[in-house]
């Protein structure tokens, strides 16, 4: 599975983290801005006890209460919320107003001539309250008592003053959180660049350079990684050029005892031998003759890997021409077997190629052809342009490749179970497949008209 881009990664890892902290430094600022709506809302309340105080005396043993103009006006306005007062004396006897407001808790309680804010539940709602403790004298009686002044506030207000400091403050730590995770992008992004470089620096990289990467302009934390891919880049480039050796040495070592079997192999059939040797010989000579070319085709498929050492160089080439002289050189082959080759050409095309490389590939289409398509078929070799660049084909009027095995027959070694009786060691097509990889093209298999096999191949242009 695709793992996403380490700056989406990071991106993500610092989201919810900031997203948690959003959330509870929401609620913190909740309560920071109702605790300033409090204490801006509670200087009202203030005030409208010191006006109730000051209209609050004691005349012959009664309390009097005279509500000043601005304790009035306050009570009366609509600022959003509901205003409830009461005052009683301290035996609990209300002189006027509501008198279900709650006292403040008595831990809470005020001392004489001061004031205390709580909160309380009245009717339902949630009030502010506001309590003076206020002691009345009359002084011609020589009389004291003690009245509370209460006044309560629904907290409406305060709520909705709390929200615009919190939508606020919200707004803008949330443009913070936005640019401080764009800056992560884009530090991330910078930060990442030179690895960017890097990669796109190996990616271009042909699948025969096997220089060392160079750490010129890159930052001190990235070359530790081009020091272990350059040290991973030489055990590489060892073990192909010890790989090389061995196949080279392998092939020189087993074609020169094959070439003196071989050769004495024809020389003994020249000389006079009973019937059962010179089957013997003959069945020796053929199997060397086999296994000599199983060699060159191991050999040709070593060159042809991607990580052989052996760089592919394509030079323009004309492939009409070279597929007529391929098909020239084989058609001994052919006759000999009383099999009709031919070459059609339908126009001039060129292609980039390697000369030798080509030659191989349409002369083991022609090979195989030969060989399945048995005595006395109809084999034609055909180069065509298309609008894709360029078409080789090698038609036969076979017994053809089954559906099921087509892709099968690509791979070394494999033998057809339907044509066991075939000699050949199951590398032509496989060298053909190599051959078209290094070369870009493209190799299909399909139904001749009228039964057969064709082995199309489909080169890129020669140019842009």
């Amino acid at each position: 599975m695709r793992q996403p881009n380490l700056r989406r990664q990071v991106a993500l890892w610092l989201l919810f983290p900031l997203l948690a902290l959003l959330a509870l430094d929401a609620w913190l600022t909740y309560e920071r801005a109702m605790s300033a709506a409090n204490e801006a809302f509670d200087r009202s309340l203030e005030y409208s006890l010191k006006s109730i105080r000051e209209g609050t005396r004691l005349h012959e043993a009664q309390v009097e209460v005279n509500l000043p103009y601005l304790a009035l006006e306050m009570f009366e306005s609509d600022r959003g919320g509901k205003i409830y007062y009461v005052i009683r004396e301290d035996n609990g006897h209300v002189v006027t107003g509501y008198a279900e407001l709650p006292l403040p808790p008595r831990r809470a309680r005020p001392e004489p001539y001061h004031t205390a804010f709580y909160d309380a539940t009245f009717r339902g709602e949630a009030l502010r309250m506001g309590a003076l403790r206020l002691p009345v004298h009359d002084v011609p009686h020589a009389q004291t008592r003690v009245v509370w002044i209460l006044v309560g506030e629904t907290i409406e207000s305060r709520q909705a003053l709390a929200r615009q400091i919190l939508t606020g403050a919200l707004q803008q730590e949330g443009l913070l959180v936005l640019l401080a995770l764009a800056i992560v992008w884009l530090g991330v992004g910078r930060g990442l660049r030179p690895l960017n470089q890097l990669s796109a620096k190996v990616a271009a990289r042909t699948e025969e350079d096997t220089a060392p990467l160079e750490k010129v302009g890159l930052p001190t934390e990235v070359e530790p990684l081009v020091e272990s891919i350059n040290q991973y880049i030489a055990r590489m480039r060892r073990m192909q050029e010890s790989r090389q050796r061995f196949f080279t040495d392998a092939a020189h070592q087993l074609k020169t005892p094959l070439a003196i079997i071989q050769a004495e192999s024809e020389l003994t059939l020249r000389e006079a031998l009973n019937e059962p040797a010179r089957q013997r010989v003959t069945r020796l000579n053929s199997a060397v003759q086999q296994a000599a070319k199983s060699v060159r085709q191991l050999l040709s498929l070593s060159r042809l890997e991607a990580d052989s050492g052996h760089p592919v160089t394509l030079a323009p080439l004309a492939l009409d021409k070279l597929a007529r002289s391929v098909t020239l050189d084989w058609s001994p082959v052919a006759r000999a077997r009383n099999i009709d080759l031919g070459f059609e050409q339908e126009a001039h095309t060129e292609i980039l190629a390697q000369r030798e490389l080509l030659a191989e590939l349409c002369g083991n289409l022609i090979d195989n052809a030969i060989r399945y398509a048995g005595d006395g078929a109809i084999i034609t070799v055909r180069v065509a342009r298309t609008a894709q660049g360029a078409l080789l084909q090698v038609i036969d009027n076979g017994p053809g490749v089954p559906e099921p095995e087509r892709a099968a027959v690509f791979e070394r070694f494999y033998r057809s179970p339907t044509r066991q009786y075939v000699e050949g060691s199951g590398l032509g097509l496989a060298i053909v497949h190599e051959i078209a990889r290094v070369h870009h093209a493209r190799i299909s298999l399909g139904d001749a008209p009228g039964g057969g096999l064709v082995v199309s191949v489909h080169f890129p242009p020669a140019g842009p």
